[in-house]
């Protein structure tokens, strides 16, 4: 067990319509921050994109839970020996999720969380998942799992709570506030985590997609602090180093 959990989350913008391209691009990206690193975090849909306009759409660039990218991420969780969360469009024998991979250190698919509280851009196109929130035990730290809009279910922070992670790997495409004044991304995160010691890693995709744009600024967060943290536009990686503080105050469990 280690008292230090290293860190690292990419933010990435995928080519819409080049799946083999922005795979490519990715993983470089991924290979780069998974050196070094305990846990790595990659966006929501990360290599697709997010915004299509209907089911067909999505069913050209969705992949079974062992397929092409699955393959090209868990070579790189294998040679870093780092686990990798990352988003994807499930294709499970013909019904659609919007669902995360957890990639374990020896580069086995430990499980497929699938997003449980679906955004408007999701509604028309996948189920809701229904097996409920996973965690997974990295060097004596919990680790729990959810997808964007998860974030506003207030089941979900109950059931954060009630499992006592220390990390949330949070797979997001937060697009960018519409309200006036706009609502600050890092501040409504921390405002939804209130209370709750678990530190959140946030990979986020930046920039405009089907007419929507997204947010950027991926970063770790913990108790209101910004550890690490990108700029609202551009790739990009970011690394930070977590030690665990037990509930008593006491470094450790």
């Amino acid at each position: 067990m280690s008292d230090v959990l290293r860190i690292a989350a990419v933010q990435f913008k995928a080519v819409k319509g080049d799946l083999g391209a922005s795979r490519h691009r990715l993983c470089a990206l991924a290979e780069r921050a998974a050196r070094g690193s305990d846990l790595l975090v990659l966006p929501e849909m990360a290599a697709t994109g997010y915004v299509f306009p209907d089911a067909a759409a999505v069913e050209r660039v969705a992949e079974p839970a062992e397929g092409l990218t699955f393959e090209a991420l868990r070579a790189v969780a294998k040679t870093a020996g780092c686990v990798v969360v990352a988003g994807f469009p499930e294709n499970d024998q013909g019904t659609l999720y919007n669902s995360a991979w957890v990639i374990d250190a020896r580069g086995e698919l430990a499980f497929v969380y699938r997003k449980t509280l679906l955004y408007v851009e999701d509604e028309h196109w996948a189920a809701p998942g229904d097996s409920g929130y996973h965690t997974f035990d990295l060097m004596g730290q919990r680790v729990g799992v959810g997808i964007c809009m998860d974030i506003n279910d207030d089941r979900f922070i109950d059931w954060l709570v009630r499992t006592d992670c220390d990390v949330v790997a949070f797979p997001t495409n937060w697009v960018m506030s519409q309200d006036e004044p706009p609502i600050d991304t890092w501040t409504y995160w921390a405002w939804r985590l209130t209370g709750i010691r678990s530190a959140l890693v946030a990979a986020n995709t930046w920039g405009f997609d089907g007419g929507i744009e997204f947010s950027g600024r991926s970063a770790v967060l913990k108790e209101r602090t910004i550890h690490a943290a990108l700029p609202e536009r551009g790739d990009g990686m970011l690394r930070a180093s977590l030690s665990r503080i037990a509930p008593d105050g006491l470094q450790g469990r």
